[in-house]
């Protein structure tokens, strides 16, 4: 397979599949969409498109999350035959109708932070190997690497749309299936973001290696700050008497079942609801709604869990289950500790 490559990121995209489809599926119209960090890529890409085939390229300008994040609707709006996701790398190919999956990796060598870290990691007998898109293709040399240091390492069976060893920022089963048979977990790549998810939803130390900084970080401290603000706002929302359900409107995100059933078992409590749709959950959104005490979204669980400044409570679907434990009588038990957080 052959990629574009920007040598000073080292970022390789994925473009001749990209050009592939195009010129089996001859489309009038397509459309592209990335994470904020390959933006600047786009136009570029859209510019050659133009030129090799001479059709309209829409760049989608507004964030693009992940796979839950896909644009299909919106091509269809546009009147686009092809939508264009890169970046996220998931099992399969294809995604609703038009959107296809191109893959785009980060090709930085992880062989200077292995050699200065690995005697740190040698304090656990074994370690759980995880990562995310951008490192996929990098997990099996390194897995080889530390164990030629002597570190038994584990990689855990893909579900869904991961693939072995791959983590979402919302899905973590390739850790959390096996968390009893490892003492901690090493995150390849430089995003706490997901080094956060894995902590939590495994309840075991997590670890990042950096190949950019060639840095070992432990997130245990940043993870349980995380953890004691989910907690407060639990604690917070408890109180509340008008709640307002947020229905994520992103292909993904859309699940009026559990919005439903959380609407009812509130009702059953005694607690008055508001139904709400968004794209975006924003403190300056929801500050229009006066009368609401707290909120529960299931669009992003990541809204809710990681530090965004709301003035009043915004719950995730694992923490509206714990307050509704809550107001059954229950205790408290470790909301975040699932396989995903949808």
């Amino acid at each position: 397979m052959i990629y574009n490559i920007n040598v000073l990121k080292m970022i390789k995209i994925d473009e001749v599949k990209i050009f592939n489809e195009i010129r089996t599926r001859k489309p009038k119209k397509i459309c592209i969409s990335a994470p904020d960090g390959l933006m600047m890529y786009l136009e570029d890409i859209s510019t050659r498109i133009t030129k090799e085939f001479g059709i309209d390229v829409f760049i989608m300008g507004d964030s693009c999350y992940g796979s839950c994040d896909t644009t299909n609707f919106e091509a269809k709006r546009i009147g686009a035959e092809l939508a264009f996701n890169i970046g996220h790398t998931i099992s399969f190919e294809k995604l609703g109708d038009r959107t296809i999956m191109i893959d785009a990796f980060d090709d930085v060598s992880f062989k200077g932070v292995i050699e200065k870290t690995v005697n740190a990691l040698k304090q656990f007998k074994t370690v759980g190997l995880v990562t995310f898109s951008q490192y996929l293709h990098q997990i099996e040399p390194v897995k080889r690497k530390l164990e030629e240091n002597g570190i038994r390492v584990i990689i855990g069976k893909g579900g869904g749309q991961l693939r072995d060893g791959q983590i979402f920022g919302c899905e973590f089963y390739p850790a959390f299936y096996i968390r009893e048979d490892v003492d901690a977990f090493i995150l390849l790549g430089n995003s706490n973001f997901h080094g956060i998810g894995v902590s939590l939803s495994s309840g075991k130390p997590t670890l990042m290696i950096d190949p950019h900084t060639e840095e070992i970080i432990n997130l245990e401290e940043v993870s349980k700050d995380r953890k004691k603000k989910a907690i407060l706002s639990i604690s917070k929302a408890r109180y509340a008497e008008k709640f307002g359900l947020i229905l994520g409107l992103k292909e993904g995100q859309f699940d009026t079942k559990k919005l439903l059933s959380i609407k009812k078992r509130l009702e059953e409590k005694g607690k008055e609801v508001q139904l709400i749709a968004m794209r975006e959950v924003t403190s300056e959104r929801i500050a229009y709604f006066k009368s609401i005490d707290a909120f529960i979204q299931t669009s992003c669980p990541r809204v809710s869990i990681d530090g965004y400044t709301f003035n009043k409570p915004v719950l995730s679907a694992p923490q509206a289950e714990a307050l509704l434990d809550l107001l059954n009588g229950k205790e408290l038990d470790e909301f975040l500790v699932k396989p995903h957080w949808l």
